[in-house]
């Protein structure tokens, strides 16, 4: 049985994914955070948050690794863990540093800083002769402007180190330039009170459908999981709508895509860990959109386990203790699975969504959760306002996508204006 340190993690589904992978597999983790509660108004009413199920849970300044490791190591010494591991974008960096600190362990620290930082693996890609967008980096808005103007409008606007889409805008020219750039600015400190880089990261628009390759790589060896599309809306805004797994592409386009994730994680050099590489399919071919060295969020690490019963979380566990994952595809009985995204229109409190009656009970339908009555809700801007979902599957070929969106168009959210 093996002690796991976990520090902090995502308050969504991964939250409850990577502990429920801990415990199935024999193992027990620690958890480590700077704000329990964090997490805990997260937990449905009457119930316990799974990260509860912990051996202990330790509280630190997760924000500051200098002074962190040090007491970190003094923890080692009492508790002797066995693996580092997290969820959470903001720490990926921070577990690969304690994991190398007490020699356990975990993916090159390099690798995982500059994966998640969006304009090092820009800049480590076009090193490496990975075809992207045309692309500059700028802090202040002067400097953004004029490095506009050479680049060409239209352009996307990307914080460097964020997630979830937060503040991802398409810009068409200087004003909306400007006023991407003011709202970002306005928002120094993320979610977790970090402080964050005030540089923007500027690229040429690309267009043609996005996927996300899900990979493992363990001893130098990358793993191919699948091939999951995606489809965006809110424009401005890069807002995830939906998902399915497998994604509906012809034997090219997949080969395409794969080849090009593998590329790009082997040019960041990442390895001993799980990646969600997403790949726009251009006219003049793939270009990678960005590396998260972390299984995939918005619930798509479920349906990859849905369609061929490799579960993403239980690699991460495996790769934290230095074990090869088992990534034996299984038969489940279904040959696709989607998730459709209930997007708000607008703003105001929810006081009810009509035409969920009964969906749990219809074919085809895995799960259908929605937020309750009373929920303040604003414009969606990012992939954190979400309404709810629905998540579909289809035993027979490729229709979990077009049930799920023929569930969501009977959907309409009813606001009380504040």
């Amino acid at each position: 049985m093996g002690h796991l340190l976990m520090i902090e993690s995502w308050v969504g589904s991964m939250s409850r994914l990577l502990p429920s992978a801990i415990r199935d597999q024999g193992h027990e983790f620690t958890f480590l955070t700077r704000d329990l509660h964090h997490y805990l108004r997260s937990a449905p009413e009457g119930t316990d948050h799974p990260l509860l199920a912990a051996r202990g849970v330790l509280t630190a300044d997760t924000n500051d690794p200098d002074t962190l490791l040090p007491h970190i190591a003094e923890l080692h010494r009492a508790l002797r863990f066995d693996g580092v591991l997290t969820s959470c974008d903001y720490y990926l960096p921070t577990a690969a540093r304690v994991a190398a600190r007490l020699g356990l362990p975990g993916p090159p620290v390099r690798a995982v800083t500059d994966a998640c930082r969006k304009d090092a693996t820009r800049r480590v890609l076009d090193a490496a002769g990975l075809p992207g967008p045309r692309f500059a980096v700028r802090a202040d808005l002067a400097s953004a402007t004029e490095a506009a103007r050479e680049l060409g409008f239209p352009l996307v606007l990307k914080p460097v180190d964020l997630c979830a889409g937060m503040y991802v805008r398409a810009v068409a020219d200087e004003n909306e330039l400007a006023a991407a750039h003011r709202a970002l600015a306005g928002f120094p400190v993320n979610a977790r009170g970090q402080r964050r880089d005030p540089r923007v990261l500027l690229e040429e628009v690309l267009h043609g459908p996005e996927v996300s390759v899900e990979t493992v790589t363990f001893a130098g060896t990358t793993h191919v999981v699948g091939v999951t599309d995606k489809s965006v809306g809110g424009a401005p805004a890069f807002v995830e709508t939906g998902h399915m797994f497998p994604a509906a592409l012809d034997a090219a386009q997949r080969e395409a895509a794969t080849t090009t994730a593998v590329r790009a994680l082997e040019a960041l050099g990442l390895d001993n860990a799980v990646a969600h590489t997403e790949i726009k399919l251009t006219p003049d071919g793939p270009r990678v959109v960005e590396v998260n060295p972390r299984p995939a969020g918005n619930r798509i690490t479920e349906l990859v386990r849905h369609v061929t019963g490799v579960d993403l979380a239980a690699a991460c566990v495996d790769l934290a203790l230095g074990r090869a994952p088992d990534l034996t595809a299984r038969t489940t009985g279904l040959r696709s699975a989607a998730i459709g995204f209930l997007l708000p229109e607008t703003p105001g409190i929810l006081d009810r969504v009509d035409g969920t009656t009964g969906l749990d009970g219809q074919p085809g339908v895995l799960e259908a959760q929605f937020s309750r009555p009373g929920t303040a809700v604003r414009a969606s801007g990012s992939n954190n306002d979400y309404l709810g979902h629905v998540m579909t599957a289809d035993p027979d070929g490729p229709g979990a996508r077009r049930r799920a969106e023929d569930i969501l168009a009977g959907l309409r959210p009813r606001m009380v204006t504040r």
